[in-house]
């Protein structure tokens, strides 16, 4: 009966796939989270001549960050009595749904795509943005200064660095002639990898986009020593986990961006490697950025807000602009 439906439905048949698809990516999503706090914590210890998570869940202590959820989901849920109640609440959804929205269009092979639409880049940016009303939102609901101080330093630093963002892809843009990502990793195919025809821009995109994630050195919104943790220093339990689900599901999609549109996606750096799935070559090229991101954490003390915001707008988008008229002149003479 249910295969007869099936057969009967292709619409539904295609929604079931999907589904489960999605379903399946999900999982995988939340797993890379799980681990990929774990694997953040290994590699600090490491870098630092500590050991790291070692007591719960065996040997190499895999099941911390497991605990460590469960113990976040059954902590007690407060809301401070002078607080904004509904903006409150609602915070920690705004910063979390786009972190998932922009991995729609994000193409981690030839075959796996939620939505393949034209302009893959530009919906990228314009969704992730909307993560900084859910910041902002959530530091003036809390009603306490250090959250609000937080929540303006993340809208200041996040607008800031999407300019220098935004303007170091035009140059990608230029050579690809197309805001759709599986074009742009088709024209690498052609040519070459962008982060070897446009460094400068690879350079660019990078540091924006640690700024753009939070971390350090550009993590001001949530500087410890300053503002008591910023703009989330009152939520609790399953509120404060969305808001750290967020920046690691971010860290998740910034790496697959960069992967895809600076280093060739799913493509083999060279073509009789191409009996390797595309898959391989994506998750390779993907870690090596994750661990990069993870490398300057440890790596690099936090700058003050005036270096930060300096570094922003007198070194970063002046060099951005300056690549563009370079890939203006890469693409008039050489395509």
């Amino acid at each position: 009966m249910i295969e007869g439906l099936l057969q009967s439905s292709p619409g539904l048949t295609n929604f079931l796939i999907f589904f489960g698809l999605g379903t399946a990516f999900l999982l995988a999503l939340l797993g890379f989270v799980t681990y990929g706090i774990l694997a953040e914590r290994k590699v600090m210890g490491f870098m630092q001549g500590r050991i790291g998570p070692n007591q719960v869940g065996g040997k190499w202590g895999l099941l911390q960050t497991v605990a460590d959820v469960v113990k976040l989901l059954l902590k007690e849920d407060t809301i401070p009595k002078e607080a904004d109640r509904p903006l409150f609440i609602l915070a920690p959804v705004i910063a979390f749904a786009p972190a998932f929205m922009v991995l729609a269009t994000i193409p981690f092979t030839d075959a796996f795509q939620f939505a393949d639409i034209g302009v893959g880049l530009l919906y990228y940016i314009a969704v992730s943005g909307i993560t900084t009303i859910g910041i902002v939102t959530g530091g003036w609901a809390s009603n306490n200064k250090y959250a609000l101080m937080g929540g303006m330093r993340a809208a200041a630093q996040m607008i800031s660095y999407e300019i220098p963002l935004v303007m170091s892809v035009i140059g990608v843009i230029l050579l690809s002639g197309s805001l759709n990502l599986n074009d742009i990793v088709a024209a690498q195919g052609d040519t070459m990898w962008f982060i070897l025809l446009q460094p400068v821009a690879f350079i660019v995109f990078f540091i924006a986009a640690i700024a753009e994630l939070n971390r350090t050195p550009f993590d001001l919104p949530e500087a410890e020593s300053e503002l008591v943790a910023g703009f989330h220093v009152e939520y609790s339990g399953f509120r404060w986990a969305f808001f750290m689900l967020a920046e690691y599901v971010y860290l998740f999609a910034m790496s697959a961006l960069i992967t895809v549109i600076f280093l060739g996606g799913w493509l083999p750096p060279f073509e009789f490697l191409s009996f390797i799935p595309g898959a391989v070559w994506f998750s390779i090229k993907f870690m090596v950025i994750v661990f990069l991101l993870m490398w300057i954490r440890y790596t690099f003390p936090r700058l003050r807000a005036d270096q930060l915001m300096e570094f922003g707008w007198k070194v970063l988008l002046p060099i951005a602009l300056v690549n563009i008229f370079f890939a203006a002149l890469i693409k008039e003479l050489f395509f």
